[in-house]
């Protein structure tokens, strides 16, 4: 037994329970497959046009940055800016799943594909949504997105497209859901880390990077 089935055997035991029998199992499936919808506010009901427009105007009202492209192709360059805006080295740590992305001039802006390491300084994801009632980004752990990617650096770019933009957190949940795998994280990060719990005074980049800079395309 190892310490995984150690854990779980002693939460069943503590609730007096046993195995799950494939009829349990079966339920606990269709309960994800299939969720209850919570009740969803007007505002998160609103055409698509417009819940795109909120997104950005909630997402700015928490401190991200958010930069509106027509395509991918414009992404290297906005990048780059970017780094040069912020006075950061021109090197950035690309999530695997941008592979595809052309970079022109190497010795322009130096990209390495991957996790995160400690020594880097910005880093760009994919989102697998946003949501529209607050600004939030949906972000999946994964080989193609590693988390560390949206935690470790000072500046965190993260890539969206327009028809990715959902309403509520219903919305994004079943996109999740239809990724049909569950992934080993889901977080929902909204603006950049922040706290202020030491005398209500807030601190940027605590729990993660300073600057979250979205980057909204019209189509992938």
């Amino acid at each position: 037994m190892n310490a995984r089935d150690r854990i779980l055997g002693n939460v069943r035991s503590s609730l007096k329970r046993g195995e799950p029998d494939a009829a349990a199992r079966a339920a606990y499936d269709a309960r994800f497959d299939t969720h209850k919808r919570n009740t969803v506010p007007a505002h998160a009901k609103l055409p698509h046009a417009d819940l795109v427009a909120r997104f950005i105007v909630e997402a700015k009202a928490v401190g991200a940055s958010v930069t509106q492209l027509a395509d991918a192709g414009a992404i290297a360059d906005e990048v780059a800016a970017y780094l040069r805006e912020k006075n950061l080295p021109a090197r950035i740590r690309v999530a695997p799943s941008l592979s595809g992305l052309h970079w022109g001039d190497p010795a322009l802006l130096d990209v390495e594909h991957g996790k995160a390491e400690p020594s880097d300084t910005a880093t760009l994801t994919r989102a697998l949504a946003g949501v529209a009632e607050t600004g939030t980004l949906v972000l999946t752990s994964g080989p193609a997105t590693p988390t560390t990617l949206n935690f470790l650096p000072d500046a965190n770019l993260v890539v969206l497209t327009e028809d990715e933009i959902v309403g509520a957190y219903e919305d994004a949940w079943d996109r999740v859901r239809g990724l049909g795998a569950t992934p080993r994280a889901v977080n929902f990060v909204t603006g950049p880390s922040r706290t202020a719990d030491i005398a209500q005074e807030l601190i940027l980049g605590a729990h993660g990077p300073i600057d979250l800079h979205i980057i909204l395309l019209a189509k992938g």
